[in-house]
């Protein structure tokens, strides 16, 4: 199975299709996870998922905007769309039946 920020990438990633690429993916986890996602964090994990399978990466075109550099461009394989989605699936099932809101105002012993 895979991690929880490893499913948070491929979910990004899946999110921005074709536009899914290092910087446009660190913002958009920032955005919606509202943490802070270091780049280092981010392109071990893209390189994890890589070497699993789970994800394929390529340079991009050389763009004026990013001073002449290319993007490296970041997109799901079939296997990884399989890994998110039966991570997501498990999430689910292990929280079925959890009350959250139940829990808050208990003290712990």
């Amino acid at each position: 199975m895979i991690g929880e920020f490893e499913y948070v990438l491929l979910t990004a990633a899946s999110s921005l299709g074709d536009n899914a690429y290092g910087a446009a993916i660190r913002e958009h986890i920032e955005t919606v996870t509202t943490r802070r996602c270091s780049i280092g964090a981010l392109y071990t994990t893209i390189d994890r998922l890589e070497s699993k399978g789970l994800l394929t990466t390529w340079m991009g075109e050389a763009t004026a905007e990013r001073g002449g550099r290319a993007k490296r461009m970041v997109r799901l394989t079939p296997q990884g769309q399989c890994a998110a989605k039966d991570f997501y699936n498990t999430i689910m099932r292990v929280s079925h039946n959890v009350s959250w809101a139940s829990e808050r105002g208990k003290e712990t012993a």
